[in-house]
């Protein structure tokens, strides 16, 4: 049986940590490298390190600076953030991450995912899906930090990339994002149903039976962030509640 994932999200802009609602991520909430080293200790599962300011910026991502964190991180890493090439994506797999996450850049180019994914295999190629739901209930993608529309629908998007042979999606709800109301329940079910590949809840935990609901609905993975940076909250922590609910998780690491 396939072990569920806890995995927490790190937002990076500039040299800080930042965090807020809604993809409005402006509070600084540390240094890079110190939670980096904290959520070693903490038997998180993997990390996702997300540079938020690169698209913004019309950057590609700093791989320098992936590959010094990297340097530190003790399980698998995705990064994500300005990337829209393969020579970009060999760089950061060369630094040391273990796969990417692609969003923007798969809009305009739907075409990158197949190569990259024919290039580094699917299991390095995740794509990132943020979306917002409408007042009259229909849901739209967005690029570029969620400031783009798409005119697509997440499930409809979903099935696309996993045709293009992504192995893996990261699926985030912006307006949930940061308030810790809980994970967007329907469209993760929807989302889940639609495709074969792994589907990662992300947007809105606020608290471990979030979690439990999650897998309940299709998910492969939980990620959160202002779960574990404004509450006692810890990755090993939701792990233990999970297996007290029946998921199946990784043991905690000894030593």
């Amino acid at each position: 049986m396939l072990k569920t994932r806890v995995i927490p999200v790190l937002l990076l802009r500039d040299v800080n940590l930042v965090k807020g609602p809604g993809f409005d991520s402006w509070r600084a909430v540390g240094a890079p490298l110190q939670a980096v080293k904290i959520f070693n200790r903490r038997d998180v599962d993997e990390l996702i390190l997300l540079d938020i300011s690169a698209t913004p910026e019309s950057r590609g991502p700093d791989v320098a600076r992936i590959a010094e964190l990297a340097h530190e991180i003790f399980v698998p890493l995705m990064v994500g953030g300005g990337i829209s090439t393969l020579d970009q994506i060999r760089d950061l797999l060369r630094a040391g991450a273990d796969k990417v996450a692609i969003n923007s850049a798969a809009y305009a180019d739907p075409a990158l995912i197949r190569a990259a994914a024919d290039a580094f295999g699917s299991q390095c190629i995740s794509v990132a899906i943020d979306y917002r739901t409408h007042d009259d209930g229909r849901r739209e993608c967005f690029s570029h930090g969620g400031s783009v529309a798409q005119a697509l629908d997440p499930c409809d998007w979903a099935r696309r990339v996993e045709e293009l042979g992504a192995g893996e999606i990261l699926l985030t709800a912006i307006e949930r994002d940061g308030l810790l109301s809980g994970y967007d329940l329907h469209t993760l079910r929807e989302v889940a149903a639609a495709v074969s590949i792994p589907v990662i809840a992300n947007g809105g935990a606020s608290g471990f039976d979030d979690f439990a609901a999650a897998v309940a609905s299709g998910a492969s993975a939980v990620a959160a962030a202002s779960l574990y940076l404004f509450t006692q909250a810890t990755p090993r922590e939701a792990k233990a509640h999970l297996a007290a609910a029946g998921v199946c998780v990784r043991r905690e690491r000894q030593g």
